[in-house]
C-alpha cells in the first residue's frame, strides 16, 4: 500500500472509530437515564422495582467499558464483508440489528484470533489498530492465505508483551493467541483444568473465559454470577480491572480466606498444621468435636416440680441424645428434638412421682391433664433450661472451633492431633476457613429465633403503615362529591408497609459476596495447586453445577496441603469427567530469564517442562555477592535505579529481610524488573523452597537481578560454569 493510500485509509478508520465512540456515548446516556428512571419509579411491587434496578445497572455497567481500545481490529472476508472487532457489540437497531462493532466473543469474531496464512478461515485480511484513548494512531495489516506464509504476524503481541507494566493486569482481548482462544471458547460445561508455566497467560485466559461464558450463557449466569478465587488480596487487586474493562461486573473476587463472609483472618498456620487442617481426615475430627458437645450429666441434676423433685440423670439424657442423633439432623436442628425428648421424659417421671400411690396410667384422662400441667411448668423452668443449654448447647462454627483449639482435653476427645492446640482460639487462619464453612452445615441453624424476629418486624411494619393510613384518611364530608375517596380505597395497609420496606438495590456481586449460601454459575480458581482438599469442598458447595475453570502449575506448589496431581482433586466430585488443557508458550518471561529459571526447575522438578518463551529482551540476568552490611545499600541502589525507569519493580526475598516481599506474595503478579535477595535462604526455607525461588525468578518481564551473601545455589552457579560470559565490574551474568 502506498503512503497516500495508507493515509487515506487511516483517516477513514479514524472516522469510523470516532463514530463508534459517539454511538457508545449515546447508548451510555440512554442506559443511565433508564437506570435512574428505575430508581425513582413508583406504583410497582418492591421486588419488581429492585429487579428492574439491577437489570438497568448491569445494562449501564456493560457500556461503561474503558475508552481505551473500544475497537481494536477489523476482519475482511473473502466475500467482501467487513467486520470491526471490539470489547463489546454495538448494533444498528433500525436495520435488523446489523453490527457496527462485533463483540470479540461472538462466533463471527473468532477468525480474528485463529486465522493463519495456512488456514485463513475464509478471511482475506486481518487489521489491528494501535490506539491511545479514543484515537487510532496507526494500523498493521496481515494478508491471509498467501502461499508460503504459515505463521500469524506477531507485531501486536510483541508490542503488548514488551510494553511497560502498569498498576494492574491488562486484558489481552486484542492479542489472544490461538492456543488461548481454544481454551477461552471451549464448550465443556464442567471442570476445565488449564495448566501452564510462568508467563503463559493462565490468569488472563481464565478471566477472558469468564467474559466469554457470561456472553454466551448470559441468561443463566446473570442470575448467579461468577466467583474468582485468587491467592492474595494483592493478586486480586492486580487482576480486578480486567473483567470490568470487558463490560462484566457480575463477578465476586476473593481469596480462600474470604469464603466465609465477615470472618477476619489474622494469623498463619505452620506448614504441618495447615496440612492437618487441609486433609479430609479433619472431617472426622469435626464430627467428633460436635458429638463431644452433646453431653450427659456426670451427676444427676435435680429438677424441682412443686412438692417433688425429678433427677435429670445420665440414663434419661442418654436416651434423649440417642433419639436426637438418630434423626440425622445437624446439631442445632437436632437440639430441638433432644430438648423435646428430655422434657417429655422429665414430665413422665414428674407425673409418676406426683401421682405415686393414687394415680395409675389406667387413669388416662387424669394422667394426661396432670402431664399437661407439668409440661407447662417445665416450659418456663429456668433450671431445666439452663441444664439443657449446657448438655446440648446451641453452637456456631466459631463457638465450637475456638474452644476446641484451646483445650487439649477436647482435642483428645475429638481424636485430633495435639499440634492443633493454640492459646488464642479465635486467631483465625486461612486453613480455618474451610473448617468453619464445613461446620455451618454440620451444625445447621436453629432458625426459630430468626422466624420470630421476622414476624416481629412484619408486625411492626404493618402497625406503622396502619398509623400512616390513619393520618392519610380524609373526612368524606370535606371532599367534593366527585372525588369522595379515602386512603383505604387507594392503598391497603400491607401495600403501604411495602413502601417503607428497605429496598435491596445492591448489585449481584455485592449480594453474593455477603451471602455464605450463595451458589455461583461458574467458579474460577487461580493458583489452584495451593488449595487443600478442604478448600475444594468449600468451592464445590458454592457451585453445585460443577462449572469450574481451574488454572495452576503443579511445579509452583508451595503449600504442604496443596495438590500434587489433578485427578485426585476432582475424582470425589466429577470422577474422570474433567478436561485438561496445557499452555506451552511463555508470553511474559523473556528467554534470558527463563534460562535461569528453567535450570532451577530441572533440579527440583525434572519431569516438568518449562514453557517456551516467545521473545528475548536482550538484557541478561545478573548477580552480585554482597556482605551483610552491604545488603541494604544494594537493595536501595536497585530501587533507586528502577525508580528512574518506566514500569514496575519489586524486591523479593526470604522472610525477615527489610525492603523485600516473600515470593508467596508475588505469586501471579508480573513486574518489569525483579531483584531476588538471598536465593540460598529462600531455597533452604522448607521443602517447597525451590518452588518459592522458581516463582521469584519468573516474575520479571524485562530485567532480573540477584543479590546473595552465601554462595549461589548449584542450579544458578551451574549456568556460569556452562560458559555464560561475565560482565566487567562487580556484576556478572548468571
Amino acid at each position: 500500500m502506498s503512503n497516500q493510500g495508507y493515509d487515506e485509509e487511516l483517516r477513514e478508520e479514524r472516522a469510523y472509530v470516532a463514530a463508534l465512540y459517539e454511538r457508545l456515548d449515546r447508548e451510555r446516556a440512554a442506559a443511565q437515564a433508564r437506570y435512574h428512571g428505575a430508581l425513582g419509579q413508583t406504583g410497582v411491587q418492591p421486588g419488581e422495582r429492585d429487579n428492574d434496578v439491577r437489570f438497568r445497572s448491569r445494562e449501564a455497567a456493560r457500556l461503561d467499558v474503558a475508552d481505551n481500545g473500544l475497537c481494536f481490529g477489523r476482519l475482511d472476508a473473502l466475500s467482501g464483508e467487513t467486520s470491526y472487532i471490539g470489547r463489546i457489540g454495538l448494533f444498528d437497531a433500525e436495520n435488523d440489528y446489523e453490527p457496527f462493532l462485533l463483540d470479540w466473543r461472538a462466533p463471527a469474531a473468532r477468525p480474528f484470533y485463529v486465522a493463519t496464512a495456512a488456514t485463513p478461515e475464509n478471511m482475506r485480511r486481518r487489521r489491528q489498530f494501535h490506539t491511545v484513548g479514543r484515537r487510532v494512531l496507526d494500523f498493521t495489516d496481515e494478508v491471509l492465505g498467501r502461499p508460503g506464509d504459515t505463521e500469524r504476524g506477531d507485531a501486536a503481541l510483541l508490542a503488548a508483551v514488551n510494553a511497560p507494566r502498569g498498576d494492574g493486569m491488562r486484558d489481552i482481548v486484542a492479542t489472544i493467541q490461538a492456543e488461548q482462544d481454544e481454551i477461552i471458547r471451549l464448550g465443556h460445561a464442567g471442570v476445565l483444568v488449564v495448566e501452564g508455566g510462568p508467563g503463559t497467560g493462565k490468569t488472563a485466559v481464565a478471566l477472558h473465559r469468564v467474559a466469554y461464558l457470561l456472553y454466551t450463557r448470559r441468561e443463566r449466569m446473570s442470575r448467579s454470577g461468577v466467583l474468582v478465587v485468587g491467592p492474595s488480596p494483592l493478586f486480586l487487586d492486580h487482576i480486578g480491572r480486567v473483567l470490568p474493562s470487558l463490560g462484566e461486573s457480575d463477578v465476586v473476587f476473593t481469596t480462600t480466606g474470604g469464603l466465609v463472609p465477615g470472618l477476619r483472618v489474622t494469623a498463619e498456620d505452620a506448614p504441618e498444621v495447615a496440612r492437618l487442617k487441609g486433609s479430609l481426615e479433619i472431617l472426622d475430627v469435626l464430627a467428633a468435636a460436635v458429638a463431644d458437645r452433646q453431653q450427659v450429666p456426670v451427676e444427676p441434676v435435680p429438677i424441682d416440680l412443686g412438692d417433688v423433685t425429678v433427677a435429670l440423670d445420665a440414663d434419661l439424657v442418654a436416651e434423649a441424645r440417642h433419639t436426637a442423633r438418630g434423626t440425622g439432623l445437624p446439631h442445632n436442628e437436632a437440639r430441638a428434638v433432644f430438648r423435646e425428648h428430655v422434657v417429655a421424659l422429665v414430665a413422665e417421671r414428674g407425673v409418676a412421682k406426683i401421682g405415686e400411690g393414687w394415680l395409675t396410667r389406667e387413669d388416662r384422662g387424669l394422667w394426661a391433664d396432670l402431664r399437661a400441667d407439668v409440661l407447662d411448668e417445665l416450659a418456663e423452668h429456668e433450671a431445666l433450661g439452663a441444664a439443657l443449654d449446657g448438655l446440648w448447647p446451641y453452637l456456631t462454627p466459631e463457638t465450637l472451633l475456638a474452644p476446641l483449639y484451646m483445650s487439649p482435653r477436647r482435642l483428645e476427645a475429638a481424636g485430633a492431633d495435639p499440634a492443633l492446640f493454640r492459646a488464642d482460639g479465635t486467631a483465625w487462619t486461612v486453613s480455618d476457613v474451610p473448617l468453619l464453612d464445613e461446620l455451618v452445615d454440620l451444625l445447621g441453624r436453629d432458625d426459630a429465633g430468626e422466624r420470630a424476629a421476622a414476624r416481629r418486624r412484619a408486625e411492626a411494619e404493618a402497625e406503622y403503615a396502619a398509623g400512616v393510613m390513619d393520618l392519610m384518611k380524609l373526612d368524606a364530608e370535606e371532599l367534593d362529591e366527585d372525588v369522595a375517596l379515602v386512603a383505604e380505597d387507594l392503598l391497603h395497609a400491607d401495600e403501604l408497609a411495602g413502601r417503607f420496606t428497605e429496598h435491596d438495590t445492591r448489585d449481584l456481586a455485592e449480594r453474593a459476596a455477603a451471602d455464605r449460601d450463595w451458589t455461583y454459575g461458574h467458579v474460577v480458581v487461580d493458583e489452584a495447586q495451593e488449595l487443600s482438599e478442604m478448600d475444594w469442598r468449600v468451592l464445590m458447595r458454592r457451585c453445585p453445577s460443577r462449572s469450574f475453570t481451574v488454572v495452576g502449575d503443579l511445579a509452583q506448589r508451595r503449600s504442604a496441603a496443596g495438590a500434587t496431581a489433578w485427578g485426585p482433586v476432582f475424582a470425589p466430585y466429577v470422577g474422570d469427567r474433567w478436561v485438561y488443557r496445557e499452555l506451552t508458550v511463555n508470553y511474559r518471561t523473556p528467554a534470558e530469564i527463563m534460562t535461569v529459571a528453567g535450570a532451577l526447575l530441572a533440579r527440583f522438578a525434572p519431569a516438568a517442562r518449562p514453557p517456551e518463551s516467545v521473545r528475548a529482551c536482550g538484557v541478561r540476568p545478573w548477580s552480585r555477592r554482597v556482605d551483610d552490611g552491604d545488603l541494604p545499600e544494594a537493595i536501595e541502589d536497585f530501587v533507586r535505579d528502577e525508580a528512574g525507569r518506566e514500569g514496575t519493580s519489586v524486591v523479593i526475598g526470604p522472610l525477615g529481610v527489610p525492603g523485600t516481599i516473600p515470593a508467596a506474595a508475588a505469586k501471579g503478579l508480573e513486574f518489569d524488573a525483579v531483584l531476588v535477595v538471598e536465593p540460598e535462604r529462600i531455597l533452604a526455607a522448607g521443602p517447597r523452597g525451590a518452588a518459592e525461588l522458581y516463582v521469584a525468578l519468573t516474575r520479571a518481564t524485562q530485567r532480573l537481578g540477584v543479590l546473595h551473601r552465601d554462595p549461589l545455589p548449584a542450579a544458578l552457579t551451574g549456568l556460569v560454569e556452562a560458559g555464560v560470559p561475565a560482565r566487567s565490574g562487580h556484576r556478572r551474568f548468571l
